[in-house]
């Protein structure tokens, strides 16, 4: 791993894109590149890519707008919309989305990180399809893009996929299916698993992961009932060793927010909700703000009203990216449950974290909802102005501990250490387990 060298690419579009790259930071060429925010980027390129950004984070804010936020959602919607999944059909024509990023990569959009990534012979990952199709579209060799949902529009894939050579790294076989149905060659396709990070993992045996979950697992279910149930699989899966009485059984909630900082308030309601459990030391609440100021600032606020103690109460934040990662990912060692939008955190549910989903925003954290339904790892949320009613029937109900198993059981969790084996190797190590995997 150590030796292993590459050009790793995001683009500033929402921390999806961002929080992908950063467990490969190790391996980049120099700094993790952002599009259009790298040295060198022309005052041209620059406007581009706020245009873009601009875009996305209206888009995510624009519910909140009263009384025309939903249909200019609803408008903006039908450009990035997803086709239905079903018929399964031929989806490779060419449409509006594709002609306008072509225009846009021809006007000077990723013109500064491309001549970056051409002075050194190197494979470039990236975590956005814009650079993947720009380094694409003048012969660069070894181009490798990491798929951060569970479906996608069809602007992720070239004009002319059958002539790309891009390798997409997808997080799940369903968004495989549909990179196939525009187009993708079935070698150009590789079921990695979403990149997560090393100090949640541990190593490739998931040495952490499978101690963060043992006593996650029992903190969850202080009923035993889902013990009852799969506790056998759960000691052969885990090991008993990982399977003892945690000495602190108080629970651990974490609320995280987006990166353009909507549904803040939600965090505002479930603080207010869960104050008595808070002040009795039953609950810990984790309240992520990202690298969002006025986002913090709310929660501070929020969490004052209550108490300052940080122990009870814990605003998540950094200036910059790198550090609200690492503070994050320092957090979810103890998070017993995750509340959050369904966006690229779904595949955090490999790491054996029940997901309370948010109202999706887009197509493809719908995409991401449907998928974490499907696998069992996920539950809607109910009214935020009552938790402190039903999340604690669903820990007493062992529903929460559930949905911690089967992520973990279904979701895939090696993906940075495949993607690292890829650009060893030019493949991934044979599956031998169901499971860890």
């Amino acid at each position: 791993m150590e030796n292993q060298k590459a050009w790793v690419v995001t683009a500033d579009m929402g921390y999806g894109h961002q929080r992908a790259v950063h467990p490969l930071r190790s391996i980049a060429e120099g700094e993790i590149i952002t599009a259009g925010a790298n040295g060198g980027s022309t005052k041209t390129e620059q406007k581009l890519w706020r245009r873009v950004l601009g875009a996305y984070e209206f888009i995510s804010r624009a519910k909140g707008i009263p009384l025309v936020g939903k249909s200019i959602f609803n408008l903006l919607e039908i450009f990035l919309r997803i086709p239905s999944f079903y018929p399964m059909r031929d989806l490779s024509n060419k449409t509006f989305q594709v002609d306008l990023l072509e225009k846009s990569i021809k006007k000077g959009l990723c013109e500064s990180m491309i001549k970056q990534v051409s002075a050194k012979h190197l494979p470039i990952v990236t975590s956005f399809y814009a650079p993947a199709i720009a380094a694409d579209s003048i012969g660069l060799n070894a181009v490798y893009c990491i798929i951060c949902d569970a479906d996608i529009n069809r602007v992720w894939a070239a004009k002319e996929p059958w002539e790309s050579k891009i390798v997409y790294f997808v997080p799940c076989g369903k968004v495989a299916q549909r990179l196939k149905a525009y187009g993708v060659p079935n070698e150009k396709i590789l079921i990695t698993g979403f990149p997560l990070p090393e100090e949640l993992t541990g190593d490739e045996n998931l040495t952490t992961l499978k101690s963060d979950l043992g006593k996650r697992l029992k903190r969850l279910d202080p009923a035993g009932i889902f013990w009852a149930r799969h506790g056998m699989n759960v000691k052969y899966f885990l090991g008993e060793e990982n399977c003892k009485e945690p000495a602190d059984k108080k629970i651990t909630l974490t609320y995280s927010v987006g990166g353009a900082g909507a549904q803040k308030e939600i965090g505002g309601l479930i603080t207010k909700s869960l104050k008595n459990k808070i002040l009795d030391n039953e609950i810990k609440l984790n309240l992520v703000a990202g690298t969002k100021e006025n986002v913090k600032e709310y929660f501070e606020f929020v969490a004052n009203k209550i108490t300052a103690d940080k122990s009870k109460i814990n605003v998540i934040y950094s200036e910059s990216l790198s550090g609200y990662f690492d503070n994050f990912n320092g957090a979810l060692h103890e998070t017993d449950i995750l509340w959050t939008k369904p966006s690229e955190l779904s595949f955090y549910s490999a790491l054996g974290l029940p997901i309370i989903m948010a109202p999706a925003i887009g197509s493809q954290e719908k995409a991401n909802r449907k998928w974490l339904n499907e696998i069992r790892a996920g539950v809607k949320q109910l009214k935020p102005e009552y938790t402190d009613q039903w999340l604690p029937e669903m820990i007493k109900n062992g529903s929460l501990a559930e949905a911690a198993w089967f992520g973990f059981l279904k979701a895939r969790k090696l993906g940075t250490y495949n993607i690292i084996e890829i650009l060893k190797n030019g493949k991934m190590k044979p599956e031998l387990s169901p499971v860890i995997r």
